[in-house]
């Protein structure tokens, strides 16, 4: 009998692995499951990214090994959308490509964080950084409450910096949706600075928002060079998922031990990926989103709306979020026992308490169903709240 390793014995069960294990489980026993659950845009990639891959895939000299720190074409197309995006200039040692920002949020930590060290972890968050990040990497995960109260920010004040080596950002945020301007990222940078602390931060949903809002970039901070690295993902932008194509981009000692750990455990993505995923990021022209992400956002807004209303109305405090396509609602009762009286309706959420202990009470909604769907899901909760008095 083979044991597993002390650090994957700690590990907590995957929440959306157990989620799609029991949607397997009602869809077989016929019963029409709505899943506003896992974050899987169902809206498709945009033409430029469908007719580059047939392109690209078509081209054999595309199928050989990559580099361990990516093609020299997509690192050049990350450093050129940034500066349209962001108005950040970048070198090529300061980028590198990932198998998505999963990976590189995992292996940042593997270049860096010890056995025993710290790691500054938001609770709730995407679980990827207590699990991938610090428990497979023997690290200590120290929460950091993300409270209603205070805008789901973390209070870096109340912090304990001892033995801490790092710390995980995520805005715009998963699971709560919450944004932050450029006066939180400069008190982030400041921490991080003044305690000699990595900061990671994940920027995965920046394309992602609505009402006017423009989710900022940490390297636009001053001084955040010294001590950030940034992850960013064409899985939302550009409804890739299952593409795996990703990259970072920072700090050249950061940048330089994730390329040094990538270059034992894989050979970067695909070629052909990585030239689609340029192509991809050349349709920006400026600061603004290309016409087809300015589409999917007002697609998300709708139903965003849609939701947020419906929710309201049926007497959940609920806010319009700002970015992300999540909705992050406070059920007043066990995230757990709420979703599962919504499974038995047939509608599939996130239990909260699967991001951290702060999300015992909240469930996360996924906008990626069409709006008729999301209507009917609405549906069907009010009558369950119907029969509930």
């Amino acid at each position: 009998m083979f044991e597993f390793a002390e650090r994957v014995k700690r590990l907590p069960p995957y929440l959306f692995a157990e989620i799609e294990k029991t949607m397997k489980e009602k869809k077989a026993q016929g019963i029409d499951l709505i899943s506003l659950s896992i974050g899987d845009p169902d809206l498709p990639p945009p033409p430029v990214v469908v007719d580059a891959l047939k392109e690209e895939a078509a081209n054999l000299k595309n199928h050989n090994y990559s580099l361990s720190q990516g093609e020299p074409e997509f690192r050049e197309a990350v450093a050129e959308w940034c500066k349209k995006r962001f108005r950040i200039d970048l070198a090529q040692d300061e980028v590198i490509a990932l198998l998505g920002s999963k990976e590189g949020l995992a292996n940042i930590a593997r270049g860096f964080v010890n056995a025993g060290d710290h790691v500054l972890v938001p609770d709730p968050s995407y679980p990827v950084y207590n699990n991938a990040s610090t428990i497979l990497n023997d690290g200590v995960a120290v929460s950091m409450p993300l409270l209603r109260e205070n805008g789901f920010k973390p209070d870096l004040d109340a912090v304990h910096t001892e033995k801490v080596k790092m710390i995980f950002l995520n805005y715009p945020n998963n699971p709560t949706s919450a944004t932050v301007d450029k006066k939180f990222l400069k008190q982030a940078v400041e921490f991080a600075r003044e305690n000699d602390i990595i900061l990671c931060y994940d920027n995965a949903y920046s394309e992602i928002s609505f009402d006017g809002y423009k989710a900022p970039s940490i390297l636009e901070i001053d001084g955040a060079a010294e001590v950030a690295i940034e992850f960013h993902s064409l899985s939302k932008t550009f409804n890739m998922t299952g593409d795996r194509i990703a990259f970072a981009v920072g700090n050249k000692q950061l940048i330089s031990g994730l390329t040094k750990v990538k270059s034992q455990v894989d050979s970067g993505p695909s070629v052909y990926i990585q030239k689609v995923a340029a192509k991809a990021l050349a349709t920006y022209k400026n600061d603004k989103p290309p016409d087809f992400l300015k589409e999917n956002n007002k697609i998300y807004a709708e139903r965003r709306d849609i939701l947020v209303e419906r929710l309201c109305a049926m007497g959940y405090k609920c806010d319009k979020p700002k970015a992300t396509f999540y909705v992050w609602l406070n059920c007043n009762c066990s995230s757990i026992d709420f979703a599962a009286k919504l499974l038995n309706a047939g509608v599939v959420v996130t239990p909260g308490v699967g991001f951290g202990e702060q999300g015992k009470n909240y469930v996360r909604f996924s906008l990626t169903q069409p709006k008729e769907r999301i209507i009917e899901a609405a549906k069907r909760i009010a009558i369950l709240q119907e029969c509930a008095r």
